[in-house]
């Protein structure tokens, strides 16, 4: 049943594709995969293959790769990626040897992608589970490693009809998860071979913040503002509440990095923002550029009440400069990266759709995040942050402190690999 599922997926991929950009990048880039690794992969080298399905799950398997090249100089590293969200943004990570996307897991392709590369180990980042990439590698004695995975009772591997599929989990030589809950559901199906040792995330955006970028068009912006707030990975529905509160509280200087960057959205937002002075970051240019007329001027940054961050690639490093953060998305499918933001000690804001993030459950109990259902909650939580310096501080040192007490799962897990 599983082969006959990925067929029709392929099948799928491929008339999709003549509709949809993601799905011919993904389409193209299977079709790739083999001319990259026929081309670079060195058969006298030892690989160790780290396969992440998105962005997300790359950053989570990043401390791994950085700690792996730096003490293990001896192994090469092969990075796959299933989504194009990924592999278009790291294809040129200088941390991996081949950066390729993963062929779909076909048995023919399966064997075809292990035959050339001969892995002498494989992480598999969170959520993935390739059947047949997963019971070929056992077959061939290739130790498998599970990172950062979380489990949850709803998922197929705990239900009375997944139980043929549940047998990829004895293909793993060992779990290291995030919590004792995923252990405690691993059990119950007979798997043992687990470590709870937390989310690699908290190294990775704990690195993210020692080489953190300076950023002089947002100090400008900032200047000596004594309130700035910093809303990251925004939609729709987030900017409108955020945006309702700020157009009656101008003292707040706000920073806005929304999620999607299209022209369409930007506009959305400014209009939302109504006769608030805006300036929009790939419009502004550092103070030595006042001269050219074609940027906003150092003077104009500063005097203006609104950023847009209309660019990739800066959020991680401008949370540095809020009072308060906002994480976007919770009021969608579910919020964005959290512990990015309270690693700079500041307090977390974010809506109620976060319930399968464990760091987001933990931030809230610290006392560092703050749950909101709406406007209302959104007003009184900040006037509370602007009328109490002392309940800001402690929700942002709770915050900081709750990052730095979850770090340490990267040098675990590489201590207990087969290196």
């Amino acid at each position: 049943m599983y082969n006959l599922l990925i067929y029709l997926y392929l099948l799928g991929v491929a008339i999709y594709s003549r509709f949809n950009d993601k799905a011919r990048k993904m389409w193209r880039g299977e079709r790739e995969a083999f001319k990259i690794l026929r081309e670079k992969v060195d058969p006298n080298a030892k690989y160790v293959w780290f396969h992440a399905a998105s962005l997300g799950e790359f950053e989570q398997g990043r401390p791994l790769m950085e700690l792996l090249r730096r003490d293990y100089p001896e192994y090469k590293i092969l990075l796959t990626f299933f989504s194009p969200s990924g592999y278009e943004v790291r294809k040129n990570y200088e941390g991996a040897d081949i950066i390729c996307y993963l062929p779909l897991d076909t048995i023919t392709s399966a064997r075809r992608f292990l035959r050339t590369i001969r892995p002498v180990m494989a992480f598999f980042i969170k959520y993935e589970f390739w059947y047949n990439y997963l019971h070929i590698l056992k077959h061939r004695g290739v130790p498998v490693y599970s990172v950062s995975s979380i489990f949850r009772p709803e998922q197929i591997f705990f239900k009375w009809y997944g139980r043929q599929y549940g047998r990829v989990l004895n293909c793993f030589t060992q779990f290291f998860v995030q919590n004792e809950q995923s252990r405690g559901l691993l059990a119950k199906i007979g798997i043992t071979n687990v470590t709870v040792t937390g989310d690699t995330r908290f190294d990775r955006v704990l690195q993210i913040k020692e080489q953190a970028k300076q950023l002089p068009i947002v100090e400008q912006f900032v200047g000596d503002a004594p309130k700035v707030f910093v809303a990251g990975s925004s939609w729709p529905p987030d900017e409108d509440i955020f945006i309702k509160y700020f157009s009656e509280h101008p003292e707040w200087k706000l920073i806005i990095a929304p999620h999607v960057i299209g022209e369409d959205h930007l506009q959305q937002i400014m209009s939302k923002l109504g006769d608030r002075k805006v300036v929009r970051y790939t419009e502004a240019k550092p103070a030595s550029h006042e001269g050219d007329a074609s940027v906003a001027t150092s003077g104009a940054v500063a005097g203006a009440s609104a950023l847009i961050v209309d660019c990739f690639g800066l959020l991680s490093s401008i949370y540095r400069y809020a009072t308060v953060c906002y994480v976007g998305g919770g009021f969608g499918v579910s919020i964005h990266n959290t512990v990015e933001a309270a690693v700079w000690g500041r307090p977390v804001v974010f809506g109620p759709e976060n319930r399968k993030f464990q760091e987001a459950q933990e931030l809230k109990q610290c006392g560092g995040g703050l749950e909101i259902s709406g406007y209302d909650d959104f007003a009184r939580i900040m006037d509370r942050f602007a009328a109490d310096a002392d309940y800001l501080l402690e929700a942002g040192r709770a915050a900081g402190d709750y990052v730095k007490g979850k770090a340490g799962a990267t040098a675990k897990i590489l201590a207990a690999a087969q290196l």
